[in-house]
């Protein structure tokens, strides 16, 4: 990004110079230098890499290359089914070097340089991106078996674990510990659970936080915002021992709450607002599910029910038309997934949503990667193939999809109040009202302008001009004459009956030699089977112009003729028009005649009796019927303009006929095996699922095995997830996968403590978080301690994690700080008239939560600071630490706007530079300066005044060169690792 910086000016350079020793302060006099300390031994891309392989890799490298680069042939020396074998390589070396897209294996699926593998064709797009991104990410593969091993990769490997494994066991209510705890460190249940495990690994927990760590960690974690300096003060200096417990209730019950809580739900369940692959499209009402998981953090809404709504909200029943459309919005959860809507093969298409519907749910609600069974049987947990195909079956029965060439995503119509309703409903019925006299009039009036048993074959006689009919032209192919449709010209018309697309013409010459301007018309009989591209091709002296004629309305020319222009004719020129059937029209094509008039003349005076003349009655009757008709569809116009615009949803429903579906033998849709019975996962099944009826998809019973307190994953993953939200690490660290490639819980029954709690106090995720708050680990200090070098990445909780700001904290903390955050909340994110992601212009001042996510062009500091990746499910985010970020708070646009209009403030406020400095201090780091840091910010401030003289001491320049130093202090504060991170 670092084309998109703006260079200092020349003269800022220096009055840098004059902060570095302010600067290296900050660094190194701030505790939160070691960013290391959190970091997992095991990266998230090795995890994505393993899906990855499961999902795509293995299935193809079976379905494509085992047969001959496998134990029983090697061509090329290659063998292709165990990691030995793609690392040993064949005669052309190493098939794979992980993370180098230009390796072998790649290059010949990609067709280059060839050898081009599979030699029966490329395999598609997709399949080959998959592989670049495995190869990527560090080509994991679990297959660890060596090439001297005969036995071939399968799908039928058995699984490693069972249901015995840890995450499938019933939930727990594990007692609370007694513990020793001669400081009395213990204030909460949690804390014994904690002790416990501190006690058993002889480490000491850390002392409580100051009072301006607290509060500015506490309003991170709860709100994504910092606290402002008056609540700071007011904190700090309040004597009531309650103070924190006031200040958790406080902030829960802001609606700043639900806007950061929410947001970390959005990343979980892969929120955005248009599609990524293919055409990306727009959801223009995807901002109603994010404003609803909004609310439903601020209501605290139940978390059983929570999920309930988002996955069958339009099966429960309601008490208003509130509750219905929250329930109806909610399920737009398993819409927002990225999904290429341009494939032409619907049923590949419908499974591919199904199959990301459900890597969702697994991941999101229960930390499975269920979607890695969809080819085979999972190879590291107890989910069988027909586990899958189980559950795809409930989504497959459920309508997601609007089928069309580029096909969309479901919509629903919202509910109103009951006057609404009563309003719309007379609307309606009016516009169906006017519509249907409209209908009656028009039918009238064509009645009366074209009556069949009027309209006779036109009189060549009767028409003013050049008549070349079809019994004079030159045919090319069978053309079919015809006097079935009135109108025509002489004693018939031809058509080519939609046949031999491309091979038959009819061409008419003009033999007289006419020399000069005239206007070409065509006559033909319109009908419904006409083709609306008929091609018709003028020869005139300035060369060949083509026409494409629809001729399925009327002519416009009393009912027959239709004008192609007005050519110029000469004797080396003569009229030459011809008419032809092409490859790809859509209904049969007309050929009658052709009339050639001269341009000089009227269309009355070339056609006076084409048609039957009206009687003065009659004439009178049509001016009347338009006159009416006219009227009517201004009407029809102001009624539409006034209507109540229904709002609608992305949300899904059962379809008419749900039912079971086939195992797709490796995942191939064509490819059925047995029929499955809708049901759930086997392993974490305590009972018989329910029998699901005939006209219904399964998804209530779903949900309400998935939200029952004895299911063994729900409340876990939950609480896990909270737990990471607050205290910057899951006790499971793989948030997303609790299975056997993820990671053990740290402290298993503190877990199930928490779980178990959860459930029992209502699902309630404020008392949750309010629990963990109150506790003395949450409440620990950062700093390192004695017992950082026996538990150097905190695995026990010895001391408190500190977190980096998030992307959207980081971008809100600097509108506040320049006093021109937009805290307006809800409603549409997307600028009117945005047809396109490319290119948008993200200029909103609202929070970030409010900005519009697309999966291709995210706000810059999104994509610098670590934002979720909208196009996967993500409960854990990345955390990188790369040149571009100092980079970016250097000197990006918006740093250097938001600290100019901070120090504008600060300037304007009253006070001596001692107390201006612990203002800005407090305004940007949550704390007061260290006495080393206010004196070197006031010898900074001193040294900037003295460099730049104002021998005139001209006012404007003395203000400029106070706003310039303040400016540059609040700069040189939003670089410091101490606004970056949370202590």
């Amino acid at each position: 990004k670092a084309e998109s910086y703006q260079k200092l000016p020349r003269g800022k350079i220096c009055t840098y110079r004059l902060y570095l020793p302010f600067f290296a302060c900050l660094m190194l006099s701030s505790s939160a230098v070691h960013a290391q300390q959190n970091a997992s031994p095991e990266t998230e891309m090795e995890r994505e890499s393993l899906e990855l392989f499961e999902k795509v890799i293995r299935p193809t490298l079976l379905d494509q290359c085992i047969r001959c680069h496998g134990p029983e042939k090697q061509k090329g020396g290659l063998r292709l089914d165990s990691q030995d074998g793609w690392k040993t390589g064949g005669d052309s070396g190493e098939a794979v070097l992980p993370g180098d897209l230009d390796s072998l294996l790649l290059e010949v699926i990609r067709y280059e340089g060839g050898m081009d593998m599979p030699p029966k064709g490329k395999l598609p797009d997709s399949t080959i991106s998959a592989f670049e991104e495995w190869v990527k990410l560090g080509a994991f593969d679990p297959r660890r078996t060596s090439v001297s091993n005969s036995a071939p990769d399968t799908m039928t490997d058995p699984n490693p674990v069972d249901a015995s494994f840890w995450s499938f066991q019933p939930l727990a209510a594990p007692e609370v510990p007694k513990v020793v705890d001669h400081d009395h460190w213990a204030s909460t249940s949690l804390d014994c659970f904690i002790l416990e495990q501190l006690n058993k690994e002889k480490l000491t927990p850390s002392s409580r936080a100051d009072r301006e760590t607290l509060i500015r960690r506490l309003h991170f974690d709860l709100t994504g915002l910092p606290p402002s300096v008056e609540s700071i003060q007011d904190f700090v200096g309040d004597p009531d021992p309650d103070a924190w417990s006031k200040l958790v209730d406080h902030l829960l019950d802001q609606p700043e709450f639900g806007e950061r809580w929410g947001r970390h739900w959005l990343d979980v369940v892969r929120f955005a607002e248009s599609s990524g692959g293919g055409r990306t499209l727009l959801f223009p009402d995807a901002w109603r599910y994010r404003d609803y998981v909004i609310d439903a953090f601020n209501s605290d809404t139940p978390y059983d029910q929570f999920v309930t709504e988002q996955i069958a909200g339009d099966l429960l029943s309601s008490e208003n038309h509130l509750e219905r459309q929250k329930q109806i919005i909610a399920t737009g959860f398993l819409l927002l997934g990225p999904t290429n809507y341009e494939m032409q093969d619907k049923d590949i298409l419908e499974m591919d949503v199904v199959d990301e519907q459900l890597d969702t749910i697994g991941k999101s609600l229960m930390g499975m990667t269920i979607g890695c069974a969809r080819c085979h049987d999972h190879k590291f947990d107890p989910i069988p193939t027909a586990d899958y195909y189980a559950l795809a079956g409930i989504f497959k029965s459920t309508h997601s999809l609007v089928h069309s060439n580029v096909s969309s995503w479901n919509k629903v119509p919202l509910p109103l109040d009951r006057e609404q309703e009563r309003l719309i409903a007379e609307q309606e019925s009016k516009l169906a009202e006017v519509g249907q006299q409209l209908q009656d009039l028009k039918k009238q009036l064509s009645t009366l302008e074209d009556d069949p048993k009027t309209i006779k074959p036109v009189d060549k006689e009767s028409i003013n001009g050049i008549v070349i009919d079809d019994d004079q032209a030159v045919r090319k192919g069978d053309w079919i004459e015809s006097t079935s449709i009135p109108g025509y010209v002489g004693k018939q018309y031809l058509h080519d009956e939609n046949r031999d697309l491309g091979s038959k013409s009819v061409s008419f010459f003009d033999k007289n030699g006419a020399v000069g301007s005239y206007t070409v018309y065509l006559s033909y009989t319109p009908g419904a089977n006409r083709s609306t591209k008929v091609h018709v091709a003028i020869q005139h002296a300035d060369g060949e112009t083509v026409k494409v004629v629809n001729q399925r309305p009327k002519p416009k020319i009393q009912g027959s003729f239709h004008e192609l222009g007005t050519f110029t004719f000469d004797e080396l020129h003569s009229a030459e028009i011809t008419i032809s059937n092409q490859p790809g029209q859509d209904g049969v094509v007309i050929a009658d005649a052709v009339i050639l008039a001269s341009a000089k003349q009227t269309l009355e005076e070339t056609f006076p009796d084409a048609t039957p003349k009206k009687t003065p009655e009659e004439k009178a009757q049509i001016e009347s019927l338009k006159v009416q008709i006219a009227s009517l569809e201004q009407t029809s116009k102001q009624l539409e303009s006034s209507r109540i615009k229904r709002p609608v949803a992305m949300a899904v429903a059962d379809i008419k006929s749900p039912c079971d579906i086939s195992i797709a033998i490796r995942g191939v849709v064509s490819n059925q095996g047995e029929v499955v019975e809708r049901d759930v996962l086997s392993a974490a099944k305590w009972e018989p699922f329910p029998t699901i009826k005939s006209q219904q998809s399964g998804r209530r019973e779903f949900a309400k095995w998935v939200t029952d307190p004895k299911h063994p994953l729900t409340a876990r993953v939950m609480v896990n997830r909270i737990w990471y939200w607050m205290m910057g690490r899951g006790l499971v660290r793989s948030l997303d996968n609790f299975g056997s490639t993820g990671e053990e819980p740290t402290h298993p029954e503190l877990l199930d403590y928490l779980a178990s709690q959860f459930v029992a106090e209502g699902w309630s995720v404020k008392q949750l978080i309010k629990a963990i708050a109150l506790s003395s680990t949450y409440q620990q200090s950062s700093k390192n301690s004695p017992s950082t070098g026996l538990d150097p990445e905190n695995h026990f909780y010895h001391r408190a994690n500190r977190k980096r700001l998030r992307a959207e904290d980081l971008r809100d903390t600097l509108l506040q700080m320049g006093g021109n955050l937009d805290l307006s909340r809800g409603g549409p994110s997307i600028k009117a008239g945005t047809k396109i992601e490319y290119g948008y212009q993200f200029e909103s001042t609202r929070r970030s939560v409010y900005l519009p996510i697309f999966r291709n062009t995210l706000p810059e500091v999104f994509e610098v600071f670590d934002f979720a990746d909208p196009n996967i499910q993500q409960g854990k985010r990345n955390e990188s630490t790369v040149a571009s970020q100092a980079l970016w708070l250097m000197n990006h646009p918006m740093i250097l706007q938001q600290t100019e209009k901070a120090a504008r403030r600060l300037l304007a406020a009253n006070g001596t530079n001692e107390e201006k400095i612990e203002l800005a201090f407090l305004e940007t780091l949550g704390r007061l300066p260290t006495k080393i840091e206010l004196e070197i910010t006031e010898q900074l401030l001193s040294l900037s005044a003295e460099s730049h003289s104002n021998p005139k001491n001209e006012p404007a320049a003395a203000n400029d060169e106070m706003l310039d130093r303040w400016t540059m202090v609040y700069q040189t504060l939003c670089q410091s690792v101490d606004f970056l991170y949370v202590n």
